[in-house]
C-alpha cells in the first residue's frame, strides 16, 4: 500500500492505503448512506445546544453582575464603608451580593 502523509500546524499524520475500492461499496459496508440524516439531525441538533448555552450563559453572567451592583449599592445606602480602597468589608454581610456572587 501508499503511504500519505498529512500535515496541518500542529500535528502530522501518516496514513496507509491498503487497497482500492469502490467508494459505493464502502458506504454500503458501514451503513453511512442509511445513517446520513441521523447525522444531519445531530449537528443542526449540536448547534442548538450550543446556542442555547450561549444565550443561557450570557443571561446568568449580566445577572450575576447586577446583583452583585445592586448589592454593593445597598451595603453604600445603609452607610457601610464602600469595598474599593477605603478596605470595607459590609457587602460580604449582604444576601443580594452572595447571590451575584453564585449566580
Amino acid at each position: 500500500g501508499s503511504l500519505i502523509t498529512l500535515s496541518c500546524l500542529s500535528h502530522r499524520v501518516v496514513c496507509q492505503v491498503i487497497s482500492d475500492a469502490d467508494p459505493a461499496d464502502s458506504v454500503q459496508d458501514n451503513g453511512t448512506s442509511d445513517n446520513f440524516w441521523i447525522t444531519q439531525l445531530e449537528s443542526n441538533y449540536g448547534f442548538y445546544i450550543g446556542l442555547g448555552l450561549a444565550v443561557f450563559s450570557s443571561f446568568l453572567i449580566g445577572s450575576s453582575v447586577i446583583l452583585k451592583k445592586k448589592g454593593l449599592l445597598r451595603v453604600v445606602e445603609k452607610g457601610g464603608t464602600r469595598a474599593g480602597k477605603d478596605g470595607g468589608h459590609g457587602y460580604l454581610k449582604d444576601w443580594l451580593w452572595w447571590a451575584g456572587l453564585i449566580t
